[in-house]
């Protein structure tokens, strides 16, 4: 998986957000070279967007280490998702004292639904110690003019809107020693002229990652970001056109795309004790992408 050679099939999904199952082919969301050690022992997480791509990897991950893990997803559109997500956790918890994962459905572009998440996890499970905002969705544009104040709306309530809802009330169930962990994106660095919306809500994430962690030192919740580059996960089919998807990834230095188990150990290093020392700071999995900032 070094580098280079990588051309996926041509596909497209027509809607967001996009299925995991559907894509060719199936995005890795683990890996055998992975070795656990149970970093995670007995704590909390809850991830967002967690029934595929990144999110799905993060939560194998999470279990893997030893973590009670909770994820988010949209129901109706990621059904076959989730349950996929949710029989692959729950193999990894067989043998451990990790509680059962749960599932829970809901658009959290909107307060009320952020609020019913996290209640309904510390209710499961009595608290929260890594919080993983990682919902997202894009649409390509090629001309500000195209992008409509929906779309935009649209845009900002699931990528960044999000990001602020969970974490407010997510807060109230975290202690000393708690990770909140945010996604971002390489196209915060770069820019994407065809992705501006979305690019926007990535640059909001990581000024909202250095501010809320200079706002949460004083508790002892750190608060970092993963900032990825290209990326084998669904939201890529079912936003982009498939002459675009044939060639994804091979703008970046190791000529290819990561799969999701490649990025997913940013996120243990950053939820556990090895990242004792950092906060408000964003990690570059990108495929050899020299960013500023």
């Amino acid at each position: 998986m070094a580098s280079g050679g990588q051309q996926f099939p041509p596909q497209k999904q027509q809607t967001q957000p996009g299925k995991e199952h559907l894509m060719e082919p199936t995005p890795q969301a683990h890996s055998h070279e992975y070795k656990p050690a149970n970093k995670l022992h007995g704590k909390v997480a809850l991830v967002t967007g967690g029934d595929s791509g990144i999110g799905r990897a993060v939560c194998h991950c999470f279990a893997q280490e030893g973590a009670t893990v909770a994820f988010t997803y949209v129901k109706s559109h990621e059904d076959k998702d989730a349950n996929d997500t949710l029989q692959m956790l729950r193999e990894v918890k067989r043998g451990t004292n990790a509680k059962d994962p749960i599932a829970i459905p809901g658009d959290l572009g909107f307060e009320d639904n952020c609020r019913k998440v996290v209640e309904e996890v510390a209710n499961a499970y009595g608290r929260i110690d890594i919080l993983v905002n990682n919902a997202a969705e894009q649409y390509v544009q090629t001309c500000i003019t195209d992008i409509t104040e929906e779309q935009l709306e649209r845009v900002f309530r699931t990528n960044i809107f999000s990001y602020f809802l969970v974490t407010k009330f997510a807060v109230k169930h975290m202690k000393e020693g708690a990770s909140i962990i945010n996604t971002t994106s390489i196209n915060a660095y770069k820019g994407n002229a065809k992705l501006l919306d979305y690019t926007a809500t990535k640059g909001a994430i990581v000024a909202f990652t250095r501010g809320l962690a200079l706002q949460l030192v004083d508790k002892g919740i750190r608060v970092n970001g993963v900032a990825p580059g290209p990326v084998w996960t669904p939201l890529i089919p079912a936003s982009m056109p498939e002459e675009m998807v044939a060639n994804f990834g091979k703008e970046v230095p190791m000529g290819r795309a990561a799969q999701p188990t490649e990025i997913a150990p940013c996120y243990v290093f950053l939820a556990s004790f090895d990242s004792s020392y950092i906060t408000g700071q964003v990690l570059h999995p990108n495929g050899g992408v020299v960013v500023n900032g």
